[in-house]
């Protein structure tokens, strides 16, 4: 997988003066546009749109400092449909405008071009299992909020906060089937999972029973499913076990990700110091090649 993905960012470096195809770079990837989406932003840290923005505009920043092309003829070479709309992007990176940094030979900002490798360590063994879920539902409450990359999200966190102990208690007597208890629940991501776009979050738990009015519900297809299961010190263990499940477990199972929502268990200790944490992934196998 990763010897691919390094042929699809030679693939991007390649198309920087005109179209990126995400398509294209599924293929020489041999994934889904889904799961290249998924894997790149795990691995690399940011959404592949912005990493192809950042190429983008460190290469357009060579070339405005060496004056070789009017500021319009760099704005057109790179996809900007006017001059404007360069300067603001420009300026969005480089913390200075295009003109400016012409005429001061500014010191501008700089996106190197990624490449990725696999580091085995054999430090540590994941522990998963695949199961075939029928359709099933997750009942409880819905909130609208955006995307945080790192640490608490406080949207998510005054919502829960906002529901009352009884609210969750006739959540959590709902559940019925794994994965038991109350889970949280994230699904309509952003292809692009950039810091800022939204989610639908749910409080939930998954569910057979009929559903009380003042209940949000969603229904989730039959489909494959990888579980993670992981425990130790809190938040840690948490933080591990998502980075793990993208950055090793993916590169080295013959799986992909597929769309659908995301599902998290997490069980505390009383002093909340360590956590058992179950993680639910929707998967499909990967297409031999």
């Amino acid at each position: 997988m990763l010897e691919q993905l390094n042929l699809a960012m030679d693939h991007i470096e390649e198309r920087l003066t005109g179209e990126v195809d995400v398509a294209e770079l599924a293929a020489i990837a041999t994934t889904s546009e889904y799961h290249l989406r998924r894997m790149f932003s795990a691995l690399a840290g940011l959404p592949l749109s912005e990493y192809v923005r950042r190429r983008r505009l460190t290469l357009a920043g060579a070339e405005v400092l060496a004056g070789e092309r009017t500021l319009l003829d760099v704005a057109v070479r790179y996809g900007y449909g006017s001059g404007e709309a360069f300067a603001r992007a420009f300026r969005a990176m480089h913390g200075i405008g295009p003109g400016e940094a012409r005429r001061t030979g500014a010191a501008l900002s700089s996106q190197p071009r990624m490449s990725f490798r696999l580091v085995v360590e054999g430090t540590s063994s994941m522990r998963y299992r695949i199961v075939e879920k029928e359709e099933f539902r997750v009942v409880g409450r819905k909130a609208r909020v955006p995307l945080v990359h790192q640490g608490v999200n406080p949207a998510i966190a005054e919502f829960i906060r906002g529901l009352g102990r009884d609210t969750v208690e006739r959540i959590a007597a709902l559940s019925d089937q794994e994965p038991e208890g109350i889970v949280a629940v994230s699904d309509d991501l952003d292809p692009s999972r950039a810091e800022g776009t939204e989610l639908d979050y749910y409080h939930a738990v998954v569910s057979s029973a009929p559903a009380p009015e003042d209940m949000d519900v969603l229904t989730v297809p039959a489909g494959t499913w990888a579980v993670f299961d992981n425990e130790g010190a809190f938040p840690q263990a948490l933080q591990f076990l998502w980075r793990d499940v993208f950055t090793e477990w993916f590169p080295s199972n013959p799986y992909r990700s597929r769309p659908g929502p995301e599902i998290l268990s997490v069980r505390l200790s009383p002093d909340g110091a360590e956590a058992r944490a179950q993680l639910w992934i929707p998967v499909e196998r990967a297409a031999a090649g």
